[in-house]
């Protein structure tokens, strides 16, 4: 085979690759029916009835280094203070939207 067919073989598996994991990406709608059902009677509007300086607030999220999807999965996973831990009554996908959406609404300012 040619370089140039090795080439463009390799650019159309990237593109392929690419698109397969938007296809794979958060579901930000499922996200929000999973939060509205378990986190919006402590976190609606992305403050915190428990403990109100914990607020979903973007600058908060950013202050206690919860700004990622890493960390609010952990967080939703295992639980810590006065928060349950979900990882035994949600999956993991479920988890995965709830974060990815948690931190669409603190960029979007809830």
């Amino acid at each position: 085979m040619n370089k140039f067919f090795l080439r463009t073989l390799g650019l159309t598996g990237a593109i392929i690759f690419g698109l397969s994991n938007n296809v794979m990406a958060a579901d930000i709608a499922a996200g929000e029916q999973i939060f509205n059902a378990n986190c919006a009677a402590c976190h609606a509007g992305g403050n915190n009835a428990i403990i109100a300086e914990k607020t979903l607030k973007k600058d908060v999220l950013e202050a206690y280094s919860m700004n990622s999807i890493d960390a609010i999965t952990t967080q939703v996973t295992n639980g810590k203070g006065a928060m349950p831990a979900f990882g035994g009554r949600l999956e993991a996908e479920d988890i995965d939207n709830v974060a990815n959406y948690v931190l669409s609404q603190a960029e979007q300012g809830w």
